[in-house]
């Protein structure tokens, strides 16, 4: 979706990190901890209606983003401007009124549901916790009129989840993030867990939701291909940076960062003449330890065009070019 230019972005967020204490293995209580950026610095905008797709290999700190943005961890710096205001400056109270306007949806649909619960009870608690003044009437028919919109019969309410599919589970999953109406909702590989054929049913209602409602999506996920489908940008994350941020086609089009291009070439292609015949370009070694991350570029440990001084200097991001790579070379 194209934006106007001086469009105000729904959320803003600034130099976002966050950093966990690990205790050293095996150490002496007193020997104190070591540190570890799960995500060092990042920075985003998105605007109403418009889907940021986050990719990255697994550890690198797209799951945690996703919870800092939401306030279910702790912060050590940076700033996240929701509608305005900064939600790590507000106060507890304040900080539940926002979940009103953005909701999460997460990995495993069956898991994130709990068991000893109807679905209709599900799909209603955000309604009971953060709608007290209503009837418990008005509740059980926004819940069944929520339920057909994400293709659930209503007359299922009071079954359990034990008595669906995972498919169905992601389903009531999404009608218990949408029953407040959200602005933002934040998809934490929503359909990694499910069939082929599902995954695309899923996808496509999240697509539909998104119109009917106007909704802004944060899309997290491993497959590049229904990245490339769903989202407006992307964000490329490795070791807890941002490596690279664009548009969705200019993105997969043109990539920047050697990172991105290998994540992309491992993506498979319809044309079987084209898949045999392509390049894949393998990662060397392994990923390094968030703890004592390489100095300078993070990727430079395993990146091919790695120079030395690639180990001296930290490339940034930059802000001046709406696709930009945190590359020396390739800006």
């Amino acid at each position: 979706m194209n934006m106007p230019a001086d469009a105000e972005p729904l959320l803003d967020v600034s130099d976002l990190t966050v950093q966990f204490e690990i205790k050293r293995q095996g150490a002496l209580p007193w020997r104190g901890s070591d540190s570890l950026k799960a995500v060092d610095r990042v920075n985003l905008q998105l605007h109403a209606c418009e889907t940021l797709g986050v990719v990255g290999e697994s550890g690198c700190g797209k799951s945690t983003l996703a919870r800092a943005l939401m306030g279910l961890v702790s912060t050590a710096a940076g700033h996240i401007t929701w509608l305005g205001r900064d939600l790590l400056r507000l106060s507890p109270a304040e900080l539940r009124r926002s979940r009103r306007d953005m909701q999460m949806i997460f990995q495993d649909p069956i898991a994130s549901l709990n068991p000893r619960m109807t679905i209709g009870n599900s799909i209603a608690e955000p309604l009971r916790s953060l709608c007290p003044e209503l009837s418990r009437d008005e509740i059980r028919m926004r819940v069944k009129a929520m339920m057909e919109r994400v293709g659930l019969l209503p007359n299922l309410i009071n079954r359990y989840p034990h008595e669906f599919s995972g498919g169905q589970c992601q389903r009531i999953g999404i009608a218990r993030a949408l029953i407040l109406e959200p602005k933002l909702v934040i998809c934490d590989e929503p359909v990694s867990a499910l069939d082929v054929s599902i995954q695309a049913q899923i996808v496509n209602l999240l697509q539909e939701l998104q119109r009917e409602m106007g909704l802004a999506l944060i899309f997290i996920a491993h497959d590049l291909s229904v990245v490339r489908h769903i989202a407006d940008q992307v964000l490329v994350m490795y070791l807890g940076n941002v490596v690279e941020h664009g548009g969705t086609e200019s993105v997969f089009s043109n990539p920047r960062h050697p990172y991105t291009r290998a994540l992309l070439s491992a993506v498979p292609v319809p044309d079987p003449q084209v898949e045999r015949t392509k390049k894949i370009q393998l990662l060397e070694g392994d990923l390094p330890s968030p703890i004592n991350p390489p100095s300078g570029c993070v990727f430079r440990t395993r990146c091919p065009e790695a120079t030395e001084l690639c180990a001296e200097q930290k490339p940034s991001l930059g802000a001046s070019n709406p696709h930009r790579a945190a590359c020396l070379y390739h800006q």
